[in-house]
Protein backbone atom coordinates (compact mmCIF):
# COMPACT_ATOMS: atom_id res chain seq x y z
CA UNK A 1 0.00 0.00 0.00
CA UNK A 2 2.47 2.58 1.09
CA UNK A 3 4.72 1.23 -2.75
CA UNK A 4 1.03 2.11 -4.43
CA UNK A 5 0.57 5.67 -2.30
CA UNK A 6 4.08 6.65 -3.17
CA UNK A 7 3.24 5.48 -6.96
CA UNK A 8 0.05 7.98 -6.60
CA UNK A 9 1.91 10.40 -5.49
CA UNK A 10 4.73 9.88 -8.27
CA UNK A 11 1.73 10.34 -10.54
CA UNK A 12 0.49 13.38 -9.80
CA UNK A 13 3.92 14.93 -10.00
CA UNK A 14 4.65 13.59 -13.34
CA UNK A 15 1.52 15.15 -14.71
CA UNK A 16 1.92 18.15 -13.11
CA UNK A 17 5.23 18.64 -14.75
CA UNK A 18 3.52 18.74 -18.71
CA UNK A 19 3.33 21.43 -20.20
CA UNK A 20 -0.10 23.36 -19.50
CA UNK A 21 -2.38 22.98 -21.94
CA UNK A 22 -3.41 26.27 -23.87
CA UNK A 23 -6.72 27.74 -25.28
CA UNK A 24 -7.59 31.08 -25.85
CA UNK A 25 -9.63 33.30 -23.75
CA UNK A 26 -9.27 33.96 -20.38
CA UNK A 27 -8.42 31.59 -17.83
CA UNK A 28 -10.46 30.01 -15.11
CA UNK A 29 -9.47 30.02 -11.39
CA UNK A 30 -10.74 27.94 -8.93
CA UNK A 31 -13.62 29.52 -7.73
CA UNK A 32 -14.57 29.53 -11.55
CA UNK A 33 -14.33 26.14 -12.32
CA UNK A 34 -16.48 25.44 -9.71
CA UNK A 35 -18.89 27.27 -10.20
CA UNK A 36 -18.96 25.70 -13.74
CA UNK A 37 -18.76 22.47 -12.71
CA UNK A 38 -21.75 22.90 -10.32
CA UNK A 39 -23.82 24.33 -13.24
CA UNK A 40 -23.14 21.71 -15.64
CA UNK A 41 -24.35 19.42 -12.55
CA UNK A 42 -27.42 21.74 -10.66
CA UNK A 43 -30.02 21.28 -13.62
CA UNK A 44 -33.34 19.34 -14.34
CA UNK A 45 -31.81 16.22 -12.53
CA UNK A 46 -32.89 18.26 -9.27
CA UNK A 47 -36.59 18.15 -10.06
CA UNK A 48 -36.52 14.45 -10.31
CA UNK A 49 -34.72 13.32 -6.93
CA UNK A 50 -38.12 13.39 -4.57
CA UNK A 51 -39.46 11.01 -7.00
CA UNK A 52 -36.09 8.98 -7.25
CA UNK A 53 -36.02 8.27 -3.23
CA UNK A 54 -39.77 7.29 -3.19
CA UNK A 55 -38.73 4.94 -6.05
CA UNK A 56 -35.61 3.57 -4.63
CA UNK A 57 -37.59 2.63 -1.82
CA UNK A 58 -36.74 5.36 0.96
CA UNK A 59 -34.15 7.37 2.34
CA UNK A 60 -31.60 4.94 3.38
CA UNK A 61 -31.76 2.81 0.47
CA UNK A 62 -31.57 6.14 -2.03
CA UNK A 63 -28.48 7.62 -0.45
CA UNK A 64 -26.45 4.60 -0.22
CA UNK A 65 -26.78 4.48 -4.23
CA UNK A 66 -25.92 7.95 -4.41
CA UNK A 67 -22.66 7.30 -2.21
CA UNK A 68 -21.54 4.46 -4.15
CA UNK A 69 -22.51 6.17 -7.08
CA UNK A 70 -20.13 9.28 -6.06
CA UNK A 71 -17.34 6.86 -6.01
CA UNK A 72 -17.45 6.41 -9.56
CA UNK A 73 -18.76 10.48 -10.60
CA UNK A 74 -15.47 11.68 -8.78
CA UNK A 75 -13.08 8.81 -10.07
CA UNK A 76 -14.31 9.50 -13.74
CA UNK A 77 -13.75 13.33 -13.26
CA UNK A 78 -10.46 12.59 -12.04
CA UNK A 79 -9.40 9.98 -15.03
CA UNK A 80 -10.79 12.75 -17.35
CA UNK A 81 -8.52 15.54 -16.13
CA UNK A 82 -5.39 12.78 -16.21
CA UNK A 83 -6.16 11.89 -19.77
CA UNK A 84 -6.46 15.07 -20.53
CA UNK A 85 -2.74 16.21 -19.49
CA UNK A 86 -1.22 13.50 -20.73
CA UNK A 87 -2.76 13.16 -24.34
CA UNK A 88 -2.83 16.91 -24.16
CA UNK A 89 -6.45 17.38 -25.74
CA UNK A 90 -8.60 20.20 -24.87
CA UNK A 91 -11.88 18.71 -25.64
CA UNK A 92 -13.67 15.12 -24.35
CA UNK A 93 -13.98 13.90 -27.51
CA UNK A 94 -10.39 14.81 -28.94
CA UNK A 95 -8.92 12.66 -25.41
CA UNK A 96 -10.86 9.68 -26.22
CA UNK A 97 -9.44 10.10 -29.65
CA UNK A 98 -6.08 10.59 -29.02
CA UNK A 99 -6.01 7.84 -26.13
CA UNK A 100 -8.28 5.09 -27.34
CA UNK A 101 -8.21 5.40 -31.14
CA UNK A 102 -10.14 6.73 -33.99
CA UNK A 103 -12.92 4.21 -34.02
CA UNK A 104 -13.85 4.44 -30.45
CA UNK A 105 -13.03 8.52 -30.90
CA UNK A 106 -15.72 8.47 -33.82
CA UNK A 107 -18.20 6.63 -31.44
CA UNK A 108 -17.19 9.22 -29.04
CA UNK A 109 -18.58 12.16 -30.95
CA UNK A 110 -21.70 10.43 -32.03
CA UNK A 111 -22.91 9.64 -28.67
CA UNK A 112 -21.87 12.92 -27.70
CA UNK A 113 -23.90 14.74 -30.01
CA UNK A 114 -26.44 12.50 -29.52
CA UNK A 115 -26.49 13.05 -25.73
CA UNK A 116 -26.31 16.74 -25.75
CA UNK A 117 -28.91 17.50 -28.20
CA UNK A 118 -31.19 15.70 -26.37
CA UNK A 119 -30.19 17.24 -23.10
CA UNK A 120 -30.96 20.37 -24.74
CA UNK A 121 -34.65 19.44 -25.68
CA UNK A 122 -35.41 18.34 -22.55
CA UNK A 123 -33.91 20.89 -20.83
CA UNK A 124 -36.65 23.48 -23.40
CA UNK A 125 -39.28 20.97 -22.45
CA UNK A 126 -38.59 21.47 -18.60
CA UNK A 127 -38.35 25.63 -19.36
CA UNK A 128 -41.99 25.26 -21.28
CA UNK A 129 -43.65 23.53 -18.72
CA UNK A 130 -42.15 25.69 -15.68
CA UNK A 131 -43.46 28.95 -18.21
CA UNK A 132 -47.19 27.23 -18.81
CA UNK A 133 -47.35 26.46 -14.85
CA UNK A 134 -46.15 30.11 -14.20
CA UNK A 135 -48.43 31.90 -16.77
CA UNK A 136 -51.41 30.24 -14.98
CA UNK A 137 -50.00 31.00 -11.45
CA UNK A 138 -49.73 34.29 -12.15
CA UNK A 139 -52.95 34.87 -13.85
CA UNK A 140 -54.55 33.16 -11.20
CA UNK A 141 -52.75 35.42 -8.41
CA UNK A 142 -53.20 38.90 -10.62
CA UNK A 143 -56.54 38.33 -11.53
CA UNK A 144 -58.37 36.08 -9.04
CA UNK A 145 -59.97 34.02 -11.48
CA UNK A 146 -59.83 30.20 -11.96
CA UNK A 147 -57.45 28.75 -14.34
CA UNK A 148 -60.56 28.07 -16.87
CA UNK A 149 -61.45 31.46 -17.69
CA UNK A 150 -57.91 32.44 -18.55
CA UNK A 151 -58.33 34.29 -22.24
CA UNK A 152 -55.50 32.62 -24.49
CA UNK A 153 -54.24 34.33 -27.37
CA UNK A 154 -50.83 33.66 -29.35
CA UNK A 155 -48.69 36.47 -27.88
CA UNK A 156 -49.65 34.92 -24.39
CA UNK A 157 -49.25 31.33 -25.40
CA UNK A 158 -46.34 29.87 -23.15
CA UNK A 159 -44.51 28.55 -26.78
CA UNK A 160 -44.55 32.12 -27.61
CA UNK A 161 -42.29 32.94 -24.24
CA UNK A 162 -39.99 30.20 -24.90
CA UNK A 163 -38.92 31.33 -28.75
CA UNK A 164 -38.74 35.11 -27.51
CA UNK A 165 -36.23 33.82 -24.29
CA UNK A 166 -33.82 31.79 -26.90
CA UNK A 167 -33.95 34.63 -29.62
CA UNK A 168 -32.91 37.40 -27.12
CA UNK A 169 -31.48 34.93 -24.08
CA UNK A 170 -29.89 31.83 -25.32
CA UNK A 171 -28.54 32.80 -28.94
CA UNK A 172 -26.47 35.66 -27.45
CA UNK A 173 -25.36 33.68 -24.34
CA UNK A 174 -24.77 30.46 -26.76
CA UNK A 175 -22.41 32.29 -28.53
CA UNK A 176 -19.68 32.05 -27.18
CA UNK A 177 -16.38 30.80 -27.61
CA UNK A 178 -15.11 29.84 -24.60
CA UNK A 179 -16.44 28.51 -22.00
CA UNK A 180 -15.02 30.18 -19.17
CA UNK A 181 -16.99 33.57 -19.85
CA UNK A 182 -19.97 31.30 -18.83
CA UNK A 183 -18.70 31.47 -15.33
CA UNK A 184 -20.68 34.60 -14.24
CA UNK A 185 -24.31 33.63 -15.33
CA UNK A 186 -22.99 29.82 -13.47
CA UNK A 187 -23.18 31.87 -10.15
CA UNK A 188 -26.64 32.73 -10.60
CA UNK A 189 -27.59 29.36 -12.15
CA UNK A 190 -26.02 27.62 -9.03
CA UNK A 191 -27.78 30.71 -6.72
CA UNK A 192 -31.04 29.65 -9.03
CA UNK A 193 -30.93 26.04 -8.00
CA UNK A 194 -30.20 26.46 -4.32
CA UNK A 195 -33.14 28.54 -3.87
CA UNK A 196 -35.10 25.89 -4.96
CA UNK A 197 -33.96 22.96 -2.40
CA UNK A 198 -34.22 25.87 0.40
CA UNK A 199 -37.91 26.62 -0.87
CA UNK A 200 -38.59 22.39 -0.30
CA UNK A 201 -37.41 22.59 2.77
CA UNK A 202 -38.88 25.85 4.51
CA UNK A 203 -42.67 24.02 3.03
CA UNK A 204 -42.19 20.88 4.45
CA UNK A 205 -41.85 22.29 8.18
CA UNK A 206 -44.69 25.06 6.96
CA UNK A 207 -47.19 22.98 5.63
CA UNK A 208 -50.24 21.91 7.46
CA UNK A 209 -50.09 18.07 9.47
CA UNK A 210 -52.62 17.13 7.10
CA UNK A 211 -50.60 17.96 4.07
CA UNK A 212 -47.00 16.42 5.19
CA UNK A 213 -46.76 12.42 4.86
CA UNK A 214 -46.97 11.34 8.12
CA UNK A 215 -46.51 7.83 7.66
CA UNK A 216 -43.00 6.46 8.25
CA UNK A 217 -41.26 7.27 4.77
CA UNK A 218 -38.61 5.19 5.22
CA UNK A 219 -38.93 1.46 7.49
CA UNK A 220 -34.94 0.88 6.96
CA UNK A 221 -35.26 -2.15 4.27
CA UNK A 222 -34.89 -2.51 0.39
CA UNK A 223 -37.99 -2.41 -1.67
CA UNK A 224 -36.06 -4.49 -3.97
CA UNK A 225 -32.60 -4.52 -5.85
CA UNK A 226 -34.32 -3.70 -9.24
CA UNK A 227 -35.77 -0.57 -7.99
CA UNK A 228 -32.21 0.76 -6.53
CA UNK A 229 -30.90 0.02 -10.28
CA UNK A 230 -33.54 1.68 -11.30
CA UNK A 231 -32.89 5.08 -9.81
CA UNK A 232 -29.45 5.18 -10.95
CA UNK A 233 -30.34 6.71 -14.36
CA UNK A 234 -31.48 9.68 -12.55
CA UNK A 235 -28.23 9.96 -10.41
CA UNK A 236 -26.65 10.04 -13.68
CA UNK A 237 -28.58 12.44 -15.09
CA UNK A 238 -28.19 14.95 -12.15
CA UNK A 239 -24.77 14.65 -11.32
CA UNK A 240 -23.59 14.26 -15.07
CA UNK A 241 -20.92 17.15 -15.57
CA UNK A 242 -18.31 15.04 -17.06
CA UNK A 243 -19.08 16.50 -20.82
CA UNK A 244 -18.12 19.34 -19.76
CA UNK A 245 -15.06 18.57 -17.45
CA UNK A 246 -12.31 18.50 -20.07
CA UNK A 247 -13.24 22.08 -20.67
CA UNK A 248 -13.09 23.40 -17.27
CA UNK A 249 -10.11 21.38 -16.75
CA UNK A 250 -8.09 22.31 -20.14
CA UNK A 251 -9.41 26.38 -18.83
CA UNK A 252 -7.92 26.51 -15.66
CA UNK A 253 -5.27 28.38 -14.53
CA UNK A 254 -4.10 26.03 -12.30
CA UNK A 255 -3.79 23.12 -14.14
CA UNK A 256 -2.10 20.23 -11.85
CA UNK A 257 -3.52 17.08 -11.33
CA UNK A 258 -3.85 17.53 -7.19
CA UNK A 259 -5.57 21.04 -7.78
CA UNK A 260 -8.37 19.17 -10.29
CA UNK A 261 -8.91 16.07 -7.62
CA UNK A 262 -9.82 19.14 -5.20
CA UNK A 263 -12.30 20.73 -7.70
CA UNK A 264 -14.01 17.68 -8.35
CA UNK A 265 -14.48 16.57 -4.65
CA UNK A 266 -15.34 19.93 -3.76
CA UNK A 267 -18.10 20.04 -6.76
CA UNK A 268 -19.49 16.43 -5.86
CA UNK A 269 -19.66 17.19 -2.66
CA UNK A 270 -22.04 20.65 -2.91
CA UNK A 271 -23.87 18.87 -5.45
CA UNK A 272 -24.10 15.70 -3.26
CA UNK A 273 -25.78 18.00 -0.22
CA UNK A 274 -28.27 19.79 -2.64
CA UNK A 275 -29.34 16.73 -4.53
CA UNK A 276 -29.79 15.12 -1.15
CA UNK A 277 -31.48 17.45 0.78
CA UNK A 278 -33.55 18.21 -2.34
CA UNK A 279 -34.65 14.57 -2.57
CA UNK A 280 -35.19 14.08 1.18
CA UNK A 281 -37.41 17.26 1.54
CA UNK A 282 -39.45 16.28 -1.28
CA UNK A 283 -39.91 12.88 -0.23
CA UNK A 284 -41.25 13.32 3.52
CA UNK A 285 -43.27 15.95 2.21
CA UNK A 286 -44.94 14.03 0.04
CA UNK A 287 -44.51 10.15 0.55
CA UNK A 288 -45.61 7.95 -2.39
CA UNK A 289 -47.48 10.51 -3.96
CA UNK A 290 -44.54 12.86 -4.96
CA UNK A 291 -44.74 13.49 -8.51
CA UNK A 292 -41.98 12.82 -11.56
CA UNK A 293 -41.73 16.98 -11.33
CA UNK A 294 -41.77 17.86 -8.06
CA UNK A 295 -42.97 21.18 -8.77
CA UNK A 296 -46.02 20.11 -10.29
CA UNK A 297 -46.63 18.90 -6.92
CA UNK A 298 -46.88 22.01 -4.93
CA UNK A 299 -50.13 24.29 -5.37
CA UNK A 300 -50.18 26.81 -8.42
CA UNK A 301 -50.98 29.83 -6.41
CA UNK A 302 -48.05 29.06 -3.66
CA UNK A 303 -45.84 32.37 -3.88
CA UNK A 304 -42.74 30.74 -2.59
CA UNK A 305 -43.06 27.38 -5.22
CA UNK A 306 -43.69 30.21 -7.78
CA UNK A 307 -40.78 31.86 -7.67
CA UNK A 308 -38.95 28.55 -7.54
CA UNK A 309 -40.37 27.85 -10.44
CA UNK A 310 -39.14 31.00 -12.06
CA UNK A 311 -35.75 30.80 -10.68
CA UNK A 312 -35.41 27.25 -11.66
CA UNK A 313 -36.13 28.18 -15.12
CA UNK A 314 -33.64 30.56 -15.11
CA UNK A 315 -31.24 28.33 -13.82
CA UNK A 316 -32.09 25.24 -16.42
CA UNK A 317 -31.44 28.31 -18.99
CA UNK A 318 -27.98 29.04 -17.43
CA UNK A 319 -26.73 25.47 -18.57
CA UNK A 320 -28.43 25.37 -22.11
CA UNK A 321 -25.70 27.47 -23.28
CA UNK A 322 -22.53 25.51 -21.90
CA UNK A 323 -24.59 22.09 -23.26
CA UNK A 324 -24.52 24.34 -26.59
CA UNK A 325 -21.05 24.95 -26.75
CA UNK A 326 -20.03 21.52 -26.36
CA UNK A 327 -22.26 19.94 -28.88
CA UNK A 328 -20.94 23.01 -31.13
CA UNK A 329 -17.35 22.21 -30.98
CA UNK A 330 -17.80 18.66 -31.80
CA UNK A 331 -19.87 19.78 -34.89
CA UNK A 332 -17.44 22.87 -35.43
CA UNK A 333 -13.46 20.78 -35.65
CA UNK A 334 -14.59 19.16 -38.59
CA UNK A 335 -15.51 22.57 -40.55
CA UNK A 336 -12.12 24.43 -39.29
CA UNK A 337 -10.01 21.18 -40.54
CA UNK A 338 -11.55 20.94 -43.76
CA UNK A 339 -11.35 24.97 -44.49
CA UNK A 340 -7.58 24.42 -43.28
CA UNK A 341 -6.59 21.58 -45.41
CA UNK A 342 -8.23 23.44 -48.86
CA UNK A 343 -6.41 27.06 -48.23
CA UNK A 344 -4.07 26.46 -45.34
CA UNK A 345 -5.45 28.64 -42.63
CA UNK A 346 -8.82 29.17 -41.35
CA UNK A 347 -10.02 33.08 -41.55
CA UNK A 348 -11.58 34.36 -38.38
CA UNK A 349 -14.52 35.38 -40.40
CA UNK A 350 -15.32 31.52 -41.13
CA UNK A 351 -14.78 30.60 -37.31
CA UNK A 352 -17.06 33.30 -36.34
CA UNK A 353 -19.87 32.36 -39.19
CA UNK A 354 -20.00 28.44 -38.63
CA UNK A 355 -20.02 29.06 -34.77
CA UNK A 356 -23.33 31.24 -35.32
CA UNK A 357 -24.81 29.06 -37.82
CA UNK A 358 -24.78 26.00 -35.68
CA UNK A 359 -25.65 27.99 -32.63
CA UNK A 360 -29.05 29.04 -34.04
CA UNK A 361 -29.34 25.69 -35.63
CA UNK A 362 -28.75 24.09 -33.06
CA UNK A 363 -31.39 26.33 -31.41
CA UNK A 364 -33.76 25.91 -33.91
CA UNK A 365 -33.90 21.86 -34.33
CA UNK A 366 -34.13 22.05 -30.31
CA UNK A 367 -37.01 24.07 -30.21
CA UNK A 368 -39.21 23.02 -32.43
CA UNK A 369 -38.65 19.51 -30.60
CA UNK A 370 -39.34 20.84 -27.74
CA UNK A 371 -42.50 22.88 -28.90
CA UNK A 372 -44.07 19.24 -30.12
CA UNK A 373 -43.33 17.37 -27.17
CA UNK A 374 -45.55 16.81 -24.85
CA UNK A 375 -43.65 14.69 -22.59
CA UNK A 376 -40.34 13.64 -21.89
CA UNK A 377 -39.68 12.25 -18.79
CA UNK A 378 -39.86 9.03 -20.32
CA UNK A 379 -36.46 10.42 -22.19
CA UNK A 380 -34.98 11.46 -19.04
CA UNK A 381 -34.24 7.38 -18.56
CA UNK A 382 -32.76 6.86 -22.10
CA UNK A 383 -30.52 10.46 -21.24
CA UNK A 384 -29.06 8.46 -18.04
CA UNK A 385 -28.16 5.21 -19.95
CA UNK A 386 -26.33 7.39 -22.35
CA UNK A 387 -24.73 9.99 -20.20
CA UNK A 388 -23.38 6.55 -18.21
CA UNK A 389 -20.85 6.19 -21.04
CA UNK A 390 -19.60 9.61 -20.57
CA UNK A 391 -19.21 8.85 -16.65
CA UNK A 392 -18.45 4.95 -16.81
CA UNK A 393 -17.24 3.52 -20.21
CA UNK A 394 -15.18 6.29 -21.91
CA UNK A 395 -13.44 7.06 -18.80
CA UNK A 396 -12.68 3.25 -17.77
CA UNK A 397 -11.26 2.76 -21.41
CA UNK A 398 -9.05 6.14 -21.25
CA UNK A 399 -7.40 4.99 -17.93
CA UNK A 400 -6.71 1.38 -19.13
CA UNK A 401 -5.51 2.49 -22.37
CA UNK A 402 -3.25 5.14 -21.20
CA UNK A 403 -1.85 2.31 -18.47
CA UNK A 404 -0.51 0.53 -21.43
CA UNK A 405 1.97 3.56 -22.50
CA UNK A 406 2.41 5.74 -19.05
CA UNK A 407 5.60 4.86 -17.14
CA UNK A 408 4.28 3.26 -13.99
CA UNK A 409 5.23 0.63 -11.99
CA UNK A 410 3.77 -2.70 -12.85
CA UNK A 411 1.98 -2.57 -9.23
CA UNK A 412 0.37 0.33 -9.95
CA UNK A 413 -0.30 -0.75 -13.93
CA UNK A 414 -2.44 -3.41 -12.69
CA UNK A 415 -4.27 -1.73 -9.74
CA UNK A 416 -5.49 1.15 -12.48
CA UNK A 417 -6.51 -1.20 -15.28
CA UNK A 418 -8.15 -3.28 -13.05
CA UNK A 419 -10.31 -0.20 -11.69
CA UNK A 420 -10.60 0.97 -15.43
CA UNK A 421 -11.84 -2.69 -16.07
CA UNK A 422 -14.91 -2.27 -13.03
CA UNK A 423 -15.42 1.23 -14.26
CA UNK A 424 -16.31 0.30 -17.50
CA UNK A 425 -18.12 -3.17 -16.66
CA UNK A 426 -20.10 -1.25 -14.20
CA UNK A 427 -21.04 1.67 -16.88
CA UNK A 428 -21.87 -0.87 -19.60
CA UNK A 429 -24.11 -2.77 -17.19
CA UNK A 430 -26.15 0.40 -16.34
CA UNK A 431 -26.18 1.69 -20.03
CA UNK A 432 -27.56 -1.80 -20.83
CA UNK A 433 -30.54 -2.02 -18.50
CA UNK A 434 -31.52 1.64 -18.15
CA UNK A 435 -31.63 2.01 -21.86
CA UNK A 436 -33.42 -1.49 -22.07
CA UNK A 437 -36.26 -0.21 -19.45
CA UNK A 438 -36.59 3.30 -20.61
CA UNK A 439 -37.12 1.89 -24.14
CA UNK A 440 -39.50 -0.50 -23.12
CA UNK A 441 -41.78 2.05 -21.19
CA UNK A 442 -41.44 4.13 -24.19
CA UNK A 443 -43.11 1.38 -26.65
CA UNK A 444 -45.06 -0.01 -23.57
CA UNK A 445 -46.85 3.75 -23.48
CA UNK A 446 -47.07 3.87 -27.15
Amino acid sequence: MEELARESISLLTSVSAKPALTVDGPRLGSLGAICIMLKSALGAGLLNFPWAFERAGGIRSAITVELVSLVFLISGLIILGYSSAISGQCTYQGVVKGLCGPSIGQLCEICYIFNLFIISVAFLVIVDDQLEKLCLSVYELVSDLPESEMPHHWYTDHRFVLLLLCLFLLLPLSLSKEISILKYISVLGTLAASYLTTAIIIKYHTLPPPLVHSSPPDNGGIKSWASMLSVIPTICFGFQCHEASIAIFSSMKNQKLSHWVFISVVSMIICLLIYTLTGIYGFLTFGPAVKPDILMSYNGDDMLMVIARLLFGISILTIYPIILLLGRSVMQDPILKWWAGRDGSVPETVEVRSRCVLSFLWIALTLLIAMFVPDISKIISVIGGVSAAFIFIFPGLCLIYAMQSEPVSFKTRVVLTTWGVITLLCGAFIFGQSTTVAVMQILGRI
